[in-house]
This record gives C-alpha cells, structure tokens and sequence, in this order.
C-alpha cells in the first residue's frame, strides 16, 4: 500500500493581455487578476510560495508558483 507523504505542485503561469483592449486598460486588468488569484489562493487557504514573478515587457505577467496539490500535506516543499 502507498500513501502521500508530501505533495505540491510547480506551475508557471502566464497573465496574458487581452488583445482587444487598450494597452494601459489591458494592463491594469492582468495586475487586477493576478491580485484576485493571490486572493483565491488565500480565500482556500491553499499554502503557496510564489517562486518568481516578472512584468514581461508587454505588461503581461509571468509567475512561477509552488503550492499545495489538493489536501495533500505539502513537507519541505514549502521552507
């Protein structure tokens, strides 16, 4: 029998601009989203570590990110 000692999962995502939109109003809603997906993160308690986070020079958003895989105890992978 197996169990899960520890688990997480890495992802990098990309905040994208809307292509439809003004550059500045484009902008400022990648930074609004990115702040609400911070928010959710701490709205489901989910434990997280934010690895890297870089304005790319279109204004878009590129964020690497550890955190908790469902309930799964998360370890060492956090410290």
């Amino acid at each position: 029998m197996k169990r899960i000692k520890a688990a997480c999962i890495c992802q990098t995502l990309h905040f994208m601009l809307k292509e439809d939109a003004d550059h500045a109003y484009a902008v400022q809603l990648v930074t609004e989203e990115v702040k609400h997906y911070k928010q959710s993160l701490e709205r489901n308690h989910t434990r997280y570590k934010i690895l890297e986070e870089t304005s790319q020079p279109d204004g878009s958003i590129l964020m690497r990110i550890v955190k908790q895989y469902n309930q799964s105890p998360v370890g060492d992978y956090l410290n």
